[in-house]
């Protein structure tokens, strides 16, 4: 069964638990206006999703669908929730629609510019093109403006059924996580570009108060601090990589 947890105000994190993975999936539910669902999670945890979302609101009413890249935990169920919700749209970047989404979707995706602002209602989401952070061409992050919350996908992906928020820094449970991915079949899973440390970096200025993570714990805290040390773990696991 999903947990759910509210990390941030009337921002929900819906974990649903694999086992076999020692891997949490997590997505994320923005109540407002026009609710956001971030990352639909795998095409088989829909029913189990739709379950969760139904403990918080009508689904039906979702408005928006929103992810980082294309992948199946990030948009794997996209197409059942645009059939449950008539209403509701992908929402994404130039490459993510144009690529992927516009043909993968039964109906055309809202496509925002870099650094252009989704308002929802009481809150307002900002668009980031991250191009390969955490990975894909198509990547990109969205930010809460109001209550500073950033969507990280799998930027600070660390494995366990770990607790859902922590205020302790995720910084070595991420470099854990890493090198066990480096060295296994599943080796190159972050790319580290010329580009990468700048992207931290404009990340790292937005100061996020609430770091909603896709695979472990989500952080409350000085995201700033959090990100510039996930700069260093990339860094030290990864730049031997760049091109």
């Amino acid at each position: 069964m999903a947990r759910i947890d509210e990390i941030a105000p009337d921002v929900f994190r819906i974990s649903i638990y694999v086992p076999e993975m020692d891997m949490q999936f997590n997505q994320f539910l923005i109540r407002d206006k026009e609710p956001l669902l971030f990352a639909t999670g795998l095409k088989a945890f829909f029913s189990e999703m739709q379950e969760a979302v139904k403990q918080l609101m009508d689904p039906v009413q979702l408005r928006w669908i929103g992810f980082s890249h294309f992948e199946s935990d990030e948009c794997g169920s996209l197409n059942n929730w645009l059939e449950l919700a008539p209403g509701s749209q992908a929402v994404t970047g130039l490459i993510g629609g144009m690529v992927n989404i516009n043909d993968f979707a039964i109906r055309p995706a809202h496509i925002l510019e870099n650094g252009q602002v989704l308002n929802i209602g009481n809150k307002k989401l900002r668009y980031l093109s991250t191009p390969h952070v955490p990975h894909g061409w198509d990547a990109g992050l969205f930010y809460e403006e109001n209550d500073r919350t950033l969507l990280t996908s799998d930027l600070f992906h660390h494995d366990g059924n770990v607790e859902p928020i922590t205020q302790q820094s995720l910084a070595e449970r991420t470099r854990g996580s890493l090198i066990g991915f480096e060295q296994s079949p599943l080796a190159g899973y972050i790319p580290y570009s010329s580009k990468t440390d700048r992207i931290l970096h404009d990340l790292a200025e937005l100061h996020p108060n609430t770091l909603a993570v896709m695979h472990g714990s989500s952080f409350s805290g000085n995201g700033k601090k959090e990100i510039e040390d996930l700069r260093e773990v990339w860094k030290s696991v990864l730049s031997e990589k760049v091109q």
